[in-house]
């Protein structure tokens, strides 16, 4: 098999294509070959040693994977070879076959290409969770989205859509906005790269304007830094704030801004959630699945890169030129 390993911690340029024995799965395990592996934030973060979790070396990032099961481990029921599968792994995705845990497999109809399937789980199980779970989020409401044209950022425009709001997408390029309104976005507006406190000053006034005179009912917040206080202060009554990322940096926010507003700060770990409720996460998956069936909710990828460009596809994330999702396709 084949994989990018990162080796030590560094940026996307440290990883290395390596030759690996072909994996044997486990007891509890389905040996994949991987077709598609989807490329997240956290994966830029967990090669620089700067996410939750930190793997031990040599490792190959890529958390979110589709392909065909070779095999199966010891134990093992509801899986054959031949079947068309995704899995969230956490890690180990940039690679050509993969073992993962057999609770973390799950089947795809043939009519979902395995680059959708790669693209799916992630950003959508990460949005509807933020907006259904987190924010209670209502038809008629105004969403305002920081990172509109990210991966969760779409997925998250695409459900508030289907949830019956208003949605603006707040992103850092005209390039963005354009594709956020093809996605369905009501209102785009475009923020400077660089934020001093006048810029922060212009962007809470350009958000009211558009929010119109009650505000914005929720933030989703995939940006951070300096963008979190002006998207704060257009809150609504009883607004709510989700934490969602932070790779412009994690903010300083004045908390009187929330007593003022009768806000709340909403924190969204979807992974932590799966964990800890999985009756809902099962059931925000079937109802993603029913979305997808209808084609109110897809994928939109970007760009493709094969296996030996994983960083090239990294590093256009790391420079926030990805707009949706970026696939690495595995032959």
């Amino acid at each position: 098999m084949k994989a990018m390993l990162s080796t030590a911690p560094g940026g996307p340029e440290t990883l290395q294509l390596a030759d690996l024995p072909d994996p044997e799965p486990g007891k509890g395990q389905v040996l994949i070959r991987v077709h598609a592996a989807g490329l997240n934030f956290p994966d830029t973060l967990i090669i620089r040693d700067l996410y939750q979790f930190k793997p031990q070396r040599p490792f190959a990032p890529g958390g979110e994977i589709a392909g065909e099961v070779l095999s199966v481990g010891e134990g093992v029921t509801g899986f054959a070879p031949g079947d068309r599968v995704l899995a969230m792994i956490g890690h180990g995705g940039f690679a050509t076959h993969v073992c993962a845990d057999a609770a973390s497999v799950v089947k795809i109809p043939d009519v979902m290409p395995y680059e959708d399937a790669a693209c799916f789980v992630f950003t959508y199980g990460t949005s509807l969770h933020a907006l259904k779970d987190r924010a209670n989020l209502q038809p008629g409401e105004t969403l305002l989205i920081l990172g509109g044209a990210s991966g969760v950022g779409v997925a998250a425009i695409e459900l508030a859509k289907a949830m019956g709001a208003k949605v603006i997408a707040a992103v850092s390029s005209e390039e963005k906005a354009a594709f956020c309104r093809e996605v369905g976005a009501d209102e785009t507006l475009v923020y400077p790269r660089d934020m001093d406190r006048d810029a922060q000053k212009a962007l809470a006034g350009q958000i009211k304007e558009l929010a119109g005179p009650h505000g914005v009912n929720v933030v989703y917040d995939a940006v951070g830094g300096d963008y979190a206080e002006p998207a704060l202060r257009s809150l609504a009554w009883k607004g709510r704030f989700l934490v969602v990322g932070f790779p412009a940096g994690i903010p300083k926010i004045p908390l009187n801004l929330t007593l003022l507003k009768g806000s709340q700060i909403v924190g969204v770990f979807w992974g932590a959630s799966v964990k800890q409720e999985p009756e809902g996460h099962a059931a925000n998956m079937a109802e993603l699945s029913k979305l997808y069936a209808e084609g109110k909710v897809k994928p939109r990828i970007s760009a493709r890169f094969p296996l030996e460009q994983a960083a090239e596809a990294l590093t256009s994330m790391d420079n926030r030129q990805a707009m949706g999702k970026v696939v690495l396709t595995i032959d």
